[in-house]
């Protein structure tokens, strides 16, 4: 199990990575983070973990804020000494809410509501959403984007995007014919609005298209090197961390 713990005081951080080590000992804490910032950024760049551990009161503000910058979809368990935020949390995809000082058997309890929820929806609930989805077309994602540039509006298909990045600090569409369009949308917002089968999202910087992909090569440091069937602005790197996330994605098409 991969876990991030999102907490701003140093102290309480050891010592809830030192209390996860004893309960779960084959579980791996990818990072320890103590803010906002610092966990948007992570997550942006990271594939999701298995399982959040998240203070609310955070440096730069309440942790709620990361939720408006990035989609997570793992359990969150809250840990906080305040208990006016359990409703916020429930609806953040809160699975437990710990007040500090909380001991060992309430983290225990914790973990026991993670792997029960996990078994429930392995067992029950995932196929019936998988086909669902497949039924109502949920998992299409968006078929246009509405596009503003040289004083006209244009309609451009979500088929002709080879790619969509980060240009000046804004969104940008590059389509087959290389052709560049601006986006209102951030490219978190972007990458929620479409197919997850179709979109894969690099990094940061990048989304790209399944029909856009030429070839993919090894690179240095057991990264990937991914050509599209039109020139890129930068080299298309996969970091080692995401390269199998991405290969099942290549695979699973």
């Amino acid at each position: 199990m991969n876990i991030i713990i999102v907490e701003d005081e140093i102290k309480a951080a050891k010592s809830l990575a030192a209390l996860i080590s004893k309960i779960r000992p084959d579980a791996k804490i990818l990072a320890q983070l103590q803010s906002i910032e610092s966990t948007v950024s992570y997550l942006t760049q990271n594939e999701m973990p298995d399982l959040i551990f998240m203070d609310i009161q955070l440096s730069d503000g309440l942790s709620f804020e990361i939720f408006k910058s990035v989609k997570i979809n793992c359990p969150i368990v809250f840990c906080t000494a305040y208990g006016e935020y359990a409703m916020d949390a429930i609806k953040a995809n809160g699975i437990d809410y710990l007040l500090k000082p909380f001991s060992k058997e309430d983290l225990q309890d914790a973990f026991d509501k993670v792997d029960n929820f996990k078994n429930f929806f392995q067992q029950n609930a995932q196929p019936d959403l998988d086909g669902l989805l497949k039924k109502i077309g949920l998992d299409e994602g968006k078929k246009s984007f509405l596009v503003f540039k040289n004083n006209k509006y244009t309609t451009i298909q979500t088929e002709q995007i080879a790619f969509i990045h980060i240009k000046y600090d804004a969104p940008m569409i590059m389509t087959f014919q290389q052709e560049e369009y601006p986006l209102t949308h951030s490219l978190d917002q972007v990458q929620g609005m479409l197919s997850p089968k179709q979109f894969f999202r690099l990094n940061r910087q990048y989304l790209i298209n399944f029909t856009a992909i030429k070839e993919v090569e090894h690179y240095f440091a057991r990264k990937l090197l991914v050509k599209l069937v039109i020139p890129s602005p930068e080299k298309l790197l996969i970091g080692k961390e995401k390269t199998s996330g991405f290969l099942s994605w290549l695979e699973s098409r």
